[in-house]
């Protein structure tokens, strides 16, 4: 194996001057915006609050769901969100992924990931064992296609870091149906739960929406803006509203990832009460 290839993915320089991978085959890029730890730190660690839920006093700890580990940027992003100051809980993080060449590539190429570097026994661990732990942090990897391994997900998740491939080159995981056993792992009772993710295309908002969510603007990353959604409404700072329905109605993209529109679709779309008067 080449020094800057694993399996279908190869190491590239952004244009910002930072290391990413790429998948050979479809060619989409982890963190093509800014490279992988701006869009971590700004799009999942700081976006979803690690610090605030942290500092919530609970018995129970907060359970983190990372839906696409891929190199590992968004766990090492949320982790290190989580090893300052003086947390009142511990951390459970859950990772779901199916091929992990690009970890095993970015270990690695240490000197292009150096924000791995304080993570590295722990990668190693899950590689090896597929769990770890330290204090009050417990880490596992559920290998395999998540639509199998969400089942292994203990329920009580409070933030979901959802970041697969796009609905163009991994589709099964954006439909209603693997975004509505997302949400039955979900915290329900206040505070509830958090997903964040970089896709704000239409489809991908209408199949949170009919998944169970509710659903926001997220945060600016690259340009584009991205998709905040929720277990509870009042969780959100910028939710779709009427507005949003209006440019809805009149998109030549309004069904859901992986299925037609169908009347009975629309009808639960709109009913959300999310939209109530």
């Amino acid at each position: 194996m080449s020094e800057d290839r694993e399996g279908d993915f190869r190491l590239v320089t952004l244009r910002s001057g930072a290391r990413a991978v790429r998948h050979a085959g479809h060619g989409e890029v982890m963190h093509p915006a800014g490279g992988p730890w701006e869009e971590a730190r700004c799009l999942y660690a700081e976006q979803l609050g690690v610090g605030a839920r942290l500092a919530l006093p609970s018995p129970e700890p907060l359970r983190i769901l990372d839906v696409g580990l891929g190199a590992a940027a968004n766990a090492a992003a949320v982790l290190s969100a989580a090893a300052g100051g003086h947390p009142a809980r511990g951390v459970e993080l859950h990772s779901l992924e199916l091929d992990l060449s690009p970890l095993r590539l970015a270990l690695r190429a240490g000197d292009a990931f150096p924000f791995l570097s304080p993570f590295r026994p722990a990668l190693k661990a899950l590689l090896e064992r597929g769990e770890w732990s330290e204090g009050a942090v417990r880490w596992r990897l559920l290998a395999g296609d998540a639509r199998e391994s969400i089942a292994r997900v203990p329920p009580g998740q409070e933030l979901v870091l959802f970041d697969p491939f796009s609905p163009r080159a991994n589709p099964e995981l954006w439909t209603p149906a693997f975004l509505s056993r997302v949400r039955e792992r979900c915290r329900l009772d206040a505070p509830g739960a958090l997903l964040a993710t970089y896709s704000g295309a239409t489809p991908t908002r209408v199949s949170l929406l009919l998944a169970g969510f509710f659903v926001g603007a997220g945060a600016v990353s690259g340009g584009k803006e991205t998709t905040l959604a929720a277990t509870r409404l009042e969780s959100l700072a910028s939710p779709l509203g009427a507005r949003w329905l209006q440019r809805w109605r009149r998109s030549p993209s309004r069904a859901p990832h992986g299925q037609p529109l169908t009347p009975e679709l629309e009808a639960r779309l709109l009913a959300h009460p999310q939209f109530a008067p």
